[in-house]
Parts: C-alpha cells; structure tokens; sequence
C-alpha cells in the first residue's frame, strides 16, 4: 500500500513539474523573427546577364487578432531593374512530401544556383559543389520558394501545436496565407501569378488554384505539376485498388527496357513499346484484373506471359503475386539477379543490399545513394556563404515531422484533388496547366497522370489548356542534365503561351 502511494505521489510530482514547465513555456513572451536578410546577385541564363535580389527570412503567420502561429521560411528572388511590374511574372514554389522542403526544385532545377553533378544525375565525391544555374527560371519569373510548417527552417510559434499546419487542409491554408501575405506585402497583385511544384506539391499547387480563388479572389495565370499526383487512387498499392497496378505498368516497362531485362522484341524503340504497353495495361490486362478470380486459367495464363515480357519480371513470380507487382516488389526483384535494388524515385538508379532474398530494398538508390547528400550539403552552405542567412536549427530537407498527415477532408476514401483543379479551370478559362513527366518515375508515374487528367472531365476548350511533356529519367527529372535543358526550354514555352 505503502509503495502505491509513493509512486502516486512521484507521479503527481511530475505531472506537476510538466504542467508547469508548459505553462512556463506558454507565458514565454513569443518573440517575433528577425528581418529576412537581403543581398544582391548576379548570374547569365540563356546568355542574359541578370541582376536580381535575394530575400531570405520567415513570413510571420497570424490569426485575425494579431496573434503569430507560424514561422515561415522562404527564399525570394526578384530581378532588378523592372519597370512594370504588371508585366513581370511571380512564381510560387514548393515541393512535395508532404514533409519536403523546396530545396529540391530550388536548387535542381529552378533557382539561380544548381547542384553540380554528373550529367546522368550520379552524385559527385563529396564535398559536393552548387554551381550558378543558367537554366534557372529567373529571367522569365520573379520566384518565391516556400518551405511548409515542419520542414526547412520553417516551425510553429513556440506554443503553438504544429498540428494545426500538419495536413491537407491545414497545409492549404497556411501555404494559401503565405502566398496572400507575399503578394499583399510586395505589391504584387497585379503581377501575373503561377504555382510551380512537384510531387505533392503538386497535390498542393491543384488544392492551392480553387483556394486561392474561393478565399481571396486571387486568380492564377498558370501551375507547372511537376511529377504529378493528383488521386492518390492511382499510387495507394491497397488490396481491392487495382488501378495503380494497372497504371505502373509503362513505368514497369521503361525500367526494363533501360536494364535491358525485358523481352528482346520490346528492346527496340522505347516510345514504341510504351505504347504497347499502355494499349495492353488499358485493355487486356485491366479486363483480366476486373474479373478477379473468374479469370479463365487459360486467359490467366496469357496475361501472364505478356505481363513478363513487358516487365521482366519472371511468370512464376507474377503467378505467385496473382498478377499484381507491387511497386516495392518490383524494385527488389527486378535487378535480383543481378544482386542489386533499383531506385524509385528514379529507376536508372541501381543499389546493393546486404542480400538478394529480401521482398523489398533495403533504401531508395536513387534518393539515399544519389540526391540527399548533395542536396543536403549544398543548401546548408548556400544559405550562409552566398545569402548571408544563419539559423543554428537544422534545416529539414524531407521529413517525417510531418506525421501523421491529417487527411480528415477524405474520411475512407482517396484524395483526389484533381476535381478542384476542374472547378479553378472552370471559373477562370486562362488558367494554363502543364505537367512534366518522367519515364522512370515509379513515385508518381506518368501513366497515373495522363489517367487523372483524362478523368477530370474536361470540355475540349479547357483541355487544349493542359499539356504534359515526357523525359527519360526520374522523379526529379532534373538532375539528368539534358532533361534539366528540355525542362527550361519547356518552362520558357509556358510561360510565353500562358502570358500572350
């Protein structure tokens, strides 16, 4: 009895001592950042000479009473010398996660500064080196890279729970904030608007266009979904959701056909056994998936052999797998007897496990082995060296902070936000789409979003507004150098189409 009562009273104690230390900490006067810090720049795209100002520091959410919530981290970028500012583009950017930071697009593709590496995208030796991008977007758009709550430097005041920024909806409207905060304090209502992002970003960027408009009548001019996904239907491997195994199937081919592992009649022309294999995923194999088990074992069979030569992988595994691969399985078993993993963020990407028996990869080549380090050791010196900006925190390229993602908007079914999309595109008829696809891109396929888009329902008139484009490489495209030369010549057709 004796010692109950000891340890009810230990316990006691220090539930006291916590909630005083809380309450301790929630009447720490919230002190407010200090001022972004402001340099000036030079660099050349496309053989132009370009003066811009980078601004780099928190935006300070608050609530309608004053009171901050959130600090978020951004790095803006503004050329010099424009007159007009009606006539200079802004573009809002951010990459996906959820729990990433921009740091990605920033600086693989987009910002003034680009990581150096091979031209196939390999990371070079450490310490790894960012050298001045003349590919970036500058010289079409001024742009403003966001990083969300929990990731970057970006936090929740200091007494505010992180949970109110931490899913969907909450995400929308805190990154909706920032960007009606940005273009209220910098004048840039009349400027024409675009959102630019990648991966979830771009589930982001489609939430973001009816937002935008319904909250604050702020119409945008353009969206670059870049490695899109829209419905998460197309890429939840779930039992009784057999759309993403149809829809991986051309990702599957590419992957073979680049390690060389499927059938010798498919090795020839890449875009003309992807067409073969779309045709076969839309027709034969979907029809036999739609069956289920009343699928005659003859016609089984078929599937089959043709689902074999077109993924190389072996008939009795995807016998054994009921005509299903999963996108984890087939990372691990494609290369296997090779003894080595393939990406999947980018499948030309190999990695070595400590055995070849696992079911699934041990890490992502193409992430662990091949962008975290350069991405990672670039940034945290780029800050400091070229933009004069310190923060002892550590800076959250991709992480898992975030979680558990709030998803309370789509209570037992999928998110699918490409019907917001439909509604933006539907009150404002300038709104231009464009959605840059990889081949080997199993993390958003590029299958999936040609799927999405032709579900969306679009008049004829608004899907002349939508227009995709392909590359040989991954997720992020990118870093594969002459994807990241198609990827600007790309951007600078948009943004000239889109402001005719």
């Amino acid at each position: 009895m004796k010692k109950h009562f000891l340890l009810l009273l230990m316990l006691c104690s220090i539930s006291s001592f916590a909630q005083e230390k809380t309450e301790s900490k929630l009447n720490t006067p919230v002190l407010p950042p200090p001022a972004p810090v402001v340099t000036k720049h030079q660099t050349i795209i496309n053989g132009q000479a370009i003066s811009y100002t980078a601004t780099t520091g928190y935006m300070v959410l608050k609530d309608e009473a004053g009171k901050a919530k959130g600090n978020v981290f951004f790095i803006a970028y503004t050329k010099d010398g424009v007159t007009d500012i009606t006539k200079r583009p802004i573009t809002y950017t951010f990459n996906g996660g959820p729990g990433s930071a921009s740091v990605w697009l920033h600086m693989g593709a987009i910002g003034p500064k680009r990581i150096l590496m091979s031209d196939k995208g390999d990371a070079l030796a450490p310490p790894y080196k960012y050298i001045n991008n003349e590919y970036s977007w500058l010289d079409k758009t001024d742009l403003v890279f966001i990083d969300p709550i929990n990731t970057g430097y970006s936090r929740a005041v200091q007494g505010e729970d992180p949970k109110q920024f931490l899913g969907y909806v909450e995400d929308i409207e805190s990154v909706g904030e920032f960007i009606r905060l940005y273009t209220v304090k910098n004048g840039r209502w009349s400027s024409p608007k675009f959102l630019a992002g990648e991966s979830y970003g771009t589930t982001r960027s489609a939430g973001l266009s009816g937002y935008l408009q319904d909250k604050f009548n702020m119409y945008i001019n353009g969206i670059s979904l870049i490695s899109s996904v829209l419905n998460f239907q197309t890429i939840l491997f779930d039992k009784g959701n057999d759309l993403p195994n149809i829809l991986y199937v051309p990702t599957y081919t590419a992957m073979a056909w680049y390690h060389k592992k499927i059938a010798k009649e498919y090795q020839g022309d890449l875009q003309k056994t992807l067409r073969e294999a779309e045709h076969f995923a839309l027709n034969e194999y979907a029809t036999a998936l739609m069956k289920g088990d009343l699928l005659p074992e003859d016609e089984k069979q078929k599937i089959v052999q043709k689902l074999s030569k077109l993924t190389g992988i072996s008939e009795t595994f995807i016998k054994n797998a009921n005509l299903r691969i999963e996108i984890s399985r087939f990372t691990k078993e494609l290369l296997r007897d090779e003894g080595k993993t393939a990406g999947r963020l980018d499948g030309r990407f190999t990695g070595i496990d400590f055995d070849n028996v696992g079911e699934r990869y041990e890490f992502d080549p193409s992430l662990d082995a091949t962008i975290s380090g350069p991405y990672s050791t670039t940034v945290n010196n780029y800050l400091r060296q070229d933009l004069k900006y310190e923060n002892d925190l550590p800076y959250l390229m991709l992480t898992g902070r975030v979680q558990p993602w709030n998803y309370n908007n789509v209570q037992n079914k999928y998110l699918n936000v490409a019907e917001t999309l439909r509604q933006a595109m539907a009150k404002n008829p300038y709104l231009k789409v464009w959605i840059p696809s990889a081949y080997y891109d199993l993390a958003t396929p590029y299958f999936a979003a040609e799927y999405v888009v032709s579900h969306m329902g679009l008049r004829p008139e608004q899907r002349k507004n939508v227009k995709f484009t392909y590359f040989e490489s991954g997720h992020m495209m990118y870093i594969h150098k002459a994807s990241l030369i198609k990827l600007k010549k790309e951007a600078d057709e948009f943004y000239e189409e889109t402001l005719k």
